[in-house]
């Protein structure tokens, strides 16, 4: 087992680290610490290469010059907040608008768009890449000045665990998720995977993708992910029937918070046999299947396509500070929080 560091290049004058942690099994997972994002999440293949089962790039470009927020650790709060707008304790705050009148992942100063301080440990027989940033109101507009440490774990089973840990001096939100978008076959589409989710409903939302709070079933519907449906099926239909020609959903899961849970969600790739199962420990998984992305973006490591590959992201209910019922995201003083994700694959 070891970790090795590179140099990936620079963002905004400063160097982006690479830093990639290989087990004995041949595992390889390689983050940066530009936006603390997963570059790579590489298993053996049995023509003694590897496949890389997450969209990815080589350069900082395909990771900075377009919108997909491309396998980056998003916070303080993932998703959108409406009006940017919202509540603590009957305290008033207004935080960026930063798509129409509404916050999405963060602002424009999250955790998606900074170079993060970064540590490697060996702990048994597990390797991590640690990251930490203080998060200010000037520079997020979120309100208190916000501690957050994420931490990537391979393991010796070759599973992958992601954990969001922050504090804060005063009542503020932590809603983080990863936006990693995974491609699991050796197709240039995920139409060929098969995906379940553990989830009974989705969400309605109003134009702007902001829940109206009303949860809507899933069975009979293009949105059943009840048993291992393939993808390219589910695609089609949301292409006949929606604007979007494709997935940018909130689905009700519910929550695994230990491996003895069932997965919040499972792919399978029939042609290969590799499979990756998540675990997420909150009510959400927002999925998003690349629609209508074409080759005006660049650099990526595969053809710029619709669905070339699809994000889950694991989290609490969007704009859940507004809907109380959706869940707690207030990080209050005092009261550290901790959230994980977790990624068991086999190949």
């Amino acid at each position: 087992m070891q970790i090795t560091t590179s140099t990936f290049g620079t963002w905004q004058g400063q160097d982006v680290i690479k830093y990639t942690m290989e087990n004995d099994n041949g595992v390889q997972v390689s983050v940066l610490n530009l936006a603390a994002l997963l570059q790579a999440y590489a298993v053996p293949t049995k023509d003694g290469g590897h496949k890389n089962l997450v969209l990815s790039s080589d350069t900082v470009a395909g990771f900075m010059d377009n919108g997909l927020c491309l396998n980056k650790s998003i916070g303080r709060v993932a998703n959108r907040i409406g009006g940017g707008h919202f509540f603590i304790d009957g305290k008033e705050y207004q935080v960026e608008q930063n798509e129409g009148n509404n916050n999405i992942h963060g602002g424009s100063h999250g955790f998606k768009d900074q170079i993060w301080d970064a540590a490697t440990d060996q702990v048994d027989d597990q390797l991590q890449v640690i990251f930490t940033k203080t998060f200010t109101e000037e520079m997020d507009t979120f309100p208190g000045t916000e501690n957050a440490r994420i931490v990537y774990t391979l393991h010796k089973d070759n599973s992958l665990t992601i954990d969001f840990f922050a504090s804060s001096d005063q009542p503020t939100l932590f809603n983080p998720t990863n936006h990693t978008y995974w491609n699991i076959s050796d197709d240039d589409t995920i139409e060929n995977v098969k995906l379940t989710l553990n989830s009974k409903h989705h969400l309605a939302v109003n134009e702007g993708k902001i829940p109206t709070g009303e949860k809507l079933v899933n069975e009979g519907t293009p949105y059943d992910f009840a048993t291992a449906t393939r993808m390219g099926d589910a695609l089609a239909q949301m292409k006949a029937q929606t604007a979007e020609s494709g997935f940018d959903d909130y689905f009700v899961v519910e929550p695994s918070n230990t491996l003895d849970h069932m997965p919040v969600a499972i792919m399978n790739d029939p042609a290969t046999g590799r499979e990756v199962k998540i675990y997420s420990d909150r009510n959400a998984m927002i999925m998003y299947t690349a629609n209508g992305l074409d080759n005006d973006v660049k650099d990526l490591d595969h053809p710029a396509q619709p669905w070339l590959a699809m994000a889950l992201e694991g989290q609490t209910l969007p704009d859940a500070i507004n809907n109380p019922a959706f869940g707690d995201t207030v990080l209050r003083p005092g009261k550290p929080q901790h959230y994980q994700l977790q990624y068991v694959v086999k190949f």
